[in-house]
């Protein structure tokens, strides 16, 4: 129960790190994000770099929730949607013309889990938290629809990340019903 707890926040210090890596050393000019002209492991490191501590302060305070939230599913579920936003993120990267960067795309992707997978088990844990979920940040929704974002915000990042917590949430339900539903 503990690395449940600890893993969001360990997460986040490198994020944290990165950021203030960036600004001490290197003026703001070290961000690490996916696209069209950035190295293949774009993809890893985007979701631990900011275009600043506004930035970053902003998809802390909704990955960490959200973040607990999944984990007290289980650390499989966790993992299966970071999994999924990064495989997902491969076409982004490769053919989307802007660059992206930020938590904000793995936010989507825990909102999305959460959102799908108690709709789709319909046990009452899965269900509250996602009712939870949106409840807190269904508002954010709006963020996924083209234009509606502001200039300079990934849209494409935030559905991506968002697509990719359904397709977790559908992968860990297809396996949860292999398993005779165990969870």
């Amino acid at each position: 129960m503990r690395a449940r707890l600890l893993l969001p926040l360990l997460i986040l210090a490198l994020a944290w790190g990165q950021e203030l890596i960036d600004k001490l050393i290197f003026a703001g000019q070290l961000n690490l994000p996916m696209g069209l002209d950035q190295p293949w492991w774009g993809v890893i490191t985007a979701p631990f770099s900011h275009a600043g501590f506004g930035h970053l302060i902003s998809n802390s305070l909704a990955f960490l929730p959200l973040s607990w939230l999944v984990l007290s599913l289980g650390m499989r579920d966790y993992l299966s949607v970071w999994l999924s936003v990064l495989l997902i993120n491969i076409p982004v990267a490769l053919f989307w013309p802007a660059r992206s960067h930020g938590l904000s795309g793995v936010v989507y992707g825990l909102l999305g889990y959460l959102l799908l997978i108690g709709w789709l088990e319909r046990r009452i844990l899965s269900l509250v938290l996602g009712l939870v979920a949106f409840w807190l940040y269904g508002s954010a929704l709006i963020a996924l629809i083209p234009g509606v974002s502001p200039a300079g915000v990934s849209w494409i990042g935030h559905s991506a990340g968002f697509i990719g917590g359904l397709v977790a949430a559908l992968a860990v339900y297809r396996e949860h019903s292999a398993d005779g539903g165990q969870p």
